[in-house]
């Protein structure tokens, strides 16, 4: 990013600076720091790679589009997450969509790795059937994420897996810190449960 930003616990506000002044480096930065943190809410809210990315973009044009309307009454990263959601949130609407994923089946991967079968020397790393039960059970969990009524799959994705506060998930979701807590709790429940059904006892 072209000029010097200096680094500290109000850099999102300098930048945010730079940015309503017109600097775009500024909204790249920003943009690079984020995107991959925005990637990981939108894919655990819509199960799909691909409408993950299309929320991202669209969260960052709109950011960009609104951010002299930003009063930086909330941390930055707050504020574009809130959009993250909300983007989500209209995806899953238009499209109806509970699970949007192809999978690779353990059959399909045996079936690849056959035609190109090498020698390889010993490895240290995981075996191919550690990594495919690591991947299962990654794909378990999100399916099961995705099975849950959005009003608790937000909550559980925000709190649990993005670590954000009962009081900021309050103002991000416009509901009471009471609500919060009690759908949370509900959400726990649900995903234990589907586990269970899925990988048996946890």
């Amino acid at each position: 990013m072209k000029g010097n930003v200096r680094r500290g616990t109000d850099e999102d506000t300098v930048i945010i600076s730079l940015c309503k002044r017109g600097n775009t480096d500024a909204f790249e930065f920003l943009v690079k720091k984020y995107q991959k943190k925005m990637l990981n809410i939108a894919y655990r809210m819509v199960g799909s790679y691909d409408d993950s990315c299309e929320i991202v973009q669209d969260a960052f044009v709109s950011a960009f589009k609104n951010l002299k309307q930003f009063r930086e009454e909330a941390r930055f990263s707050t504020w574009l997450y809130t959009i993250v959601v909300n983007l989500s949130k209209n995806r899953l609407k238009r499209l109806h969509v509970k699970e949007y994923r192809e999978e690779l089946t353990l059959d399909n991967m045996v079936e690849s790795k056959n035609r190109n079968m090498k020698k390889d020397p010993i490895s240290t790393e995981p075996s191919v059937l550690e990594r495919i039960e690591k991947r299962d059970t990654q794909e378990v969990v999100q399916k099961c994420i995705n099975s849950l009524d959005y009003e608790f799959r937000e909550v559980l994705v925000l709190r649990d897996i993005q670590g954000f506060s009962y009081n900021e998930l309050s103002d991000m979701l416009m509901i009471k810190e009471g609500t919060v807590k009690s759908r949370l709790s509900r959400a726990r429940e649900a995903l234990k449960k589907c586990l269970k059904r899925a990988l048996g006892e946890l």
